[in-house]
């Protein structure tokens, strides 16, 4: 296993992120999967409630809860933030076999909302992300630019809510490919430059991004969208603090996460001509 590196702080700092980071064995890593993709059969008459499955699996699958909690990320996570944490998103990025579907060179933090730039993202392979499958670049040191100015474009084959990419010139010769095997993860800062292209495998590239932030974070709008409490101290309580699922699929978990879609919906969004993606 490759533990967390004893220079995982000072490698944060001046990368902007770490990786590879082992946190589950193969043999979990696929039943997560298997987990995902029976959901998605049981719920593949249902759009509306398949959407929620994509955005929300930690909040809807205890497999998943499980993931977000996983001692290894939040041994990680917490060098850098402390270790009050919550989850403020944990959705699943998903790449079908020989899909020209990509996400285009962003910062994270963009269009969230939130009042700092305290947070983390762990991506956690659940299949190989390998170069041929559209695995992630990262540009080393980028995320000491803090927040750039981004463009929406709204193109069909782009992953991210809007469509967007950096406006200013993105050193991509200075890309690391983040190849990671399941079971696998990179931790990244919000701040940080990166991209994927499309996946050329007859495999699918799956992988849950898992959002930690400090709990003294907050929503500049004064929403209180839904969060998983993880690690620590909560004595801010500027979120809704959601807890386990109630079980499997359940039906009161659907209803959570649909009132906070309404939320994440109107941030990600705000000052967007209008709302053509599909995230959330």
């Amino acid at each position: 296993m490759n533990g967390i590196p004893e220079n995982f702080a000072d490698r944060y700092d001046t990368d902007g992120f770490v990786y590879p980071i082992d946190v589950i064995n193969r043999t979990l890593a696929d039943e997560l999967l298997h987990d995902y993709e029976a959901a998605e059969l049981e719920l593949a008459d249902d759009p509306e409630k398949l959407a929620l499955l994509h955005a929300y699996p930690d909040r809807l699958l205890p497999s998943f809860d499980a993931l977000v909690r996983n001692p290894i990320i939040i041994e990680a996570v917490s060098k850098v933030l402390g270790p009050d944490l919550h989850v403020w998103s944990a959705s699943t990025f998903d790449k079908a076999p020989n899909t020209d579907k990509i996400v285009t060179w962003h910062q994270d933090l963009t269009y969230w909302g939130l009042d700092d730039a305290e947070e983390i993202t762990a991506w956690v392979a659940l299949s190989p992300a390998t170069v041929e499958s559209g695995c992630m670049y990262f540009v080393p040191g980028s995320h000491k630019k803090q927040a750039v100015p981004h463009r929406d474009t709204f193109a069909e084959n782009n992953l991210l809510s809007r469509g967007q990419e950096i406006a200013v010139d993105v050193a991509e010769d200075e890309g690391v490919a983040v190849v990671l095997q399941p079971g696998q993860a990179s931790l990244h800062h919000g701040h940080l430059f990166h991209s994927s292209g499309p996946n050329q495998t007859n495999r699918r590239r799956i992988a849950p991004a898992i959002r930690y932030i400090k709990t003294s974070m907050k929503q500049q709008s004064g929403d209180r969208s839904l969060v998983a409490h993880v690690s620590g101290t909560d004595e801010y309580n500027h979120f809704t603090v959601a807890g386990m699922p109630n079980g499997r699929l359940h039906d009161d978990d659907f209803e959570l996460c649909r009132q906070d879609t309404m939320i994440k919906r109107r941030v990600l969004y705000e000052g967007a001509e209008g709302q053509a993606g599909t995230r959330y």
